[in-house]
Order: structure tokens, then C-alpha cells, then sequence
């Protein structure tokens, strides 16, 4: 049966579709032989389609994890510095995996893994509202903070200029210690390091930072440095959010 080729490249070469169609728009992509065009269509079962001179595998089983990411570990697939990777925790799968999102170096928990470029991008684009919690252990202010990061604020650069408006976030203090608190922030977006900014931005300083949530699926019960796979019903209800989110936009309209 025939696809869209960016689809079945999305699906099968571990990339979202834009990075697909770029591979189809520089050439590198062909099929039964012939360069492939934006707008092309294969069966994935039949035609021989190749990247950059190698063949596409068949299409592979989708593939669905839940990491629990300990501190050290980067989540760009390709490091020049070396650094230790989270595709190391998920051994024997043979599933090329790539992460949904990120959690930079030094923050633990949640992280989703998959195979499944459009699923994907339905979790990490902020059009499709995916909610993720974090508990942020700071010192400083909380109480100020929460109020700042409730009603949304402007997050600048180094040189001043500004980077972005971070929408209101749902925050509350769980614990209050002598020179800190713990604080949940719950968020819709998801831009590069959102929390340690915001809470930069408030005067915090973040001690520890834990991903416990991504679209109701919690960290809770996976050891630190341990996985699972997602149930088909988690799978679905995160897949739901795109086809709620275009209903949503429908009724703004």
C-alpha cells in the first residue's frame, strides 16, 4: 500500500517529518532507483527506497519507552564530547529509538523513547498542549516565584534581548524548607531549558530538577536508570492529543 515517502521515512529512519523532507528536497532519497520528489509515494513493502545509498529497512514494529533518566546522560543521539547517551539504558531493544523531547545533562526522570516520528510529534509540539510536570528542588524565594511563573513571564537572553514569553504555568510548593522549597511546575510548551529559566528569571537557584510527568504518564514506579514500555492505552491517549487539539482550534475559529 502507498505512503507519503517523508511518512514512511519518519517512521522507519528514526526522524519527524520535516527532517525527512528535507533528506527528499537535498537529493539524498531514492526509489526503485529514481531521485524522489517532495510529494512522492512508495509502498514500503514493495519499492526499494534508499538514503544516501543505503537501503531503508522494512518498516520496523513501533516501539514505545518510558526512561527513567538519571543524571549524566545527554539525550542528542549523536555527542561529539563523548558524553554517556540514554540509548545506553534501554539495551536489546533493537528498535532504532530516539528521544521525545529533551532533558538536558544534569536533569533526572521522565523521558519518552520511540521509533514513531508522528507520535512524536504530537507529544512534543506545543500546539497539541502535552502537559509536563516537574519537581524543582531551588533555593530562593519559592513563594515570590510561584506567583511570577502563575501569571507567565519574559525570559531574555544573555545580552538582554528577548528570547521568548513562557506562558502562566501551574505552580505550587509541595515542601518549604529553611532556604528553599520544592516546587511542581506543570507546563504546555516545552522550550530549551523552560524550568531552569523560569526559575533563573525569578531569582531561584535549582538544586535538582525531576521530569515526574508527560501527559499523565508518571515516573513513578520505574527505578532511576530503569525503563518500561507503554501500555497501548498510554500510547493511544497521548496519540488522542492531536485529533483534540484540532478540535479545540476548530471551536476558536
Amino acid at each position: 500500500m502507498k505512503e507519503r515517502l517523508q511518512k514512511i521515512i519518519a517512521a522507519a529512519h528514526g526522524v519527524s517529518r520535516r527532517a525527512a523532507e528535507s533528506l527528499i528536497a537535498e537529493g539524498k532519497v531514492r526509489v526503485n532507483g529514481r531521485t524522489a520528489e517532495l510529494g512522492s509515494s512508495a509502498d514500503p513493502d514493495r519499492d526499494k527506497i534508499e538514503i544516501g545509498g543505503k537501503r531503508l529497512e522494512n518498516r520496523p514494529k513501533k516501539t514505545y519507552v518510558a526512561l527513567n533518566k538519571p543524571r549524566g546522560y545527554v539525550t542528542t543521539l549523536s555527542d561529539e564530547k563523548g558524553r554517556k547517551n540514554v540509548t545506553e539504558l534501554v539495551p536489546g531493544i533493537r528498535a532504532r529509538l530516539f528521544p521525545v523531547g529533551r532533558l538536558d545533562m544534569d536533569s533526572e526522570g521522565l523521558l519518552l523513547l520511540t521509533n514513531d516520528g508522528e507520535w512524536a510529534n504530537v507529544v512534543s509540539h506545543p500546539s497539541h498542549g502535552v502537559e509536563k510536570s516537574y519537581l524543582v528542588t531551588v533555593t530562593g524565594d519559592a513563594k515570590a516565584a510561584v506567583r511570577e511563573m502563575s501569571k507567565g513571564m519574559d525570559i531574555f537572553e544573555e545580552d538582554g534581548t528577548l528570547a521568548y514569553h513562557a506562558s502562566p504555568a501551574r505552580a505550587v510548593i509541595r515542601d518549604q524548607f529553611d532556604d528553599g522549597a520544592r516546587i511542581l511546575v506543570t507546563i504546555a510548551e516545552g522550550h530549551n531549558r523552560e524550568i531552569r529559566r523560569m526559575c533563573e528569571a525569578c531569582g531561584l537557584k535549582v538544586r535538582r530538577l525531576v521530569r515526574v510527568s508527560i501527559g499523565g504518564i508518571s515516573v513513578a514506579g520505574i527505578r532511576t536508570g530503569s525503563w518500561r514500555f507503554l501500555t497501548e492505552e498510554e500510547v493511544k491517549t497521548l496519540a488522542g492529543r492531536k485529533k483534540r487539539s484540532a478540535g479545540e482550534r476548530k471551536e476558536n475559529v
